[in-house]
């Protein structure tokens, strides 16, 4: 039943691949980790310089999917209700009148949120609680979000007059913070011969109506059968645990670290892991897969101090070192 379920999923995404990547190119890091966030319930901050893609990946995602889409353009005058949605005053045909709730952008499979980082803190707020409890309140009401539900939120790197950086408990929301970089000579070289005309229409996927049923049902219920050792366990424990200063033997933490990674980070961590592990045709999670997906869970999780700021140290570095440390010490407790 397993190894059914398991070559269903394999030829399931082995499609989506390679849908993707006829439309973005040099992107298959990002259209893994998409993947599985989608399978995970997750959400995504995407990182990157305008002009990159960032907007076109995540419609052609959805559109993969046959998801309703939504996108949002973030600025300093959005509002809370401009996304979540409102009463407007209705009239029926004998005169009768009354409010009816009209549902914003919030209220689609997938949901773009361009430079949230513009928005103001309130509507932030308002946003990523709505993402985080799946569900809108409005006057007392509560409105469920579509499900599957997913946010994608980008951030521009290059202008910082005029923004909002997302406070640390509400970045922690996020499963993953990826970086849509800029691409090389070979890569820009491919990306324009691509689109050297413009894009027909992507047909719908011949699996189309059934994939909503088959994401939440079937293929989901992979991850309850995944084998994970107690020292894979152990070890996202202590990676995590790692990331704090005043639990860690790493020297960089210690000096550079303001605030570590969540318990959140940890869950997430692991959950991840076995995704990985399924799309590469196995039902145990590696060591491996815990150390490919560490940066992603992790880098937006690690609160640095001013002496890492002073001294441009990053998060990569750092977590390089947890991982070289831990590795070692866990080798030697074996």
């Amino acid at each position: 039943m397993l190894d059914s379920k398991l070559k269903k999923l394999l030829q399931f995404y082995s499609n989506y691949v390679k849908s993707m990547t006829s439309r973005m190119v040099g992107c298959e890091k990002i259209i893994e980790r998409l993947f599985i966030a989608l399978m995970l319930g997750g959400n995504i901050l995407l990182e990157g310089p305008p002009g990159v893609g960032k907007t076109t990946m995540v419609k052609t995602f959805a559109d993969y999917f046959s998801l309703s889409y939504s996108r949002i353009q973030f600025t300093p005058d959005l509002m809370p209700l401009d996304i979540i949605g409102s009463n407007i005053l209705q009239q029926a045909e004998g005169g009768a009148r009354s409010f009816e709730f009209y549902k914003g952008p919030l209220f689609a499979n997938i949901v773009l949120g361009d430079e949230i980082n513009r928005a103001t803190p309130k509507t932030q707020s308002a946003f990523l609680e709505a993402m985080e409890e799946k569900r809108v309140t409005f006057l007392g009401k509560e409105y469920p979000l579509p499900d599957p539900f997913m946010v994608i939120a980008t951030q521009n790197p290059i202008e910082l007059e005029g923004t909002y950086p997302l406070p640390e408990a509400q970045i922690d929301r996020f499963l993953m913070k990826l970086f849509f970089l800029y691409p090389d000579f070979s890569t820009l070289r491919q990306i324009v011969k691509t689109n050297e005309f413009p894009l027909p229409v992507p047909e719908a996927h011949p699996a189309s109506p059934q994939t909503k049923s088959t994401i939440q049902q079937e293929l989901r219920e992979l991850e309850r059968e995944m084998i994970v050792l107690d020292d894979i366990r152990n070890f996202i424990t202590r990676l995590v645990v790692s990331t704090h200063p005043d639990h860690t033997t790493t020297a960089a933490i210690k000096q550079f670290v303001l605030y570590g990674a969540s318990p959140r980070a940890g869950i997430y961590l692991l959950r991840a892991a076995k995704w990985r592990a399924l799309l590469d045709n196995r039902v145990n999670v590696s060591f491996e897969d815990v150390e490919e997906l560490a940066f992603d869970v992790l880098n937006h999780r690690i609160i640095l101090n001013f002496d890492a700021e002073s001294q441009s140290i990053d998060t990569a570095a750092l977590i390089r070192a947890i991982l070289h440390d831990l590795k070692l010490r866990f080798r030697l407790n074996r």
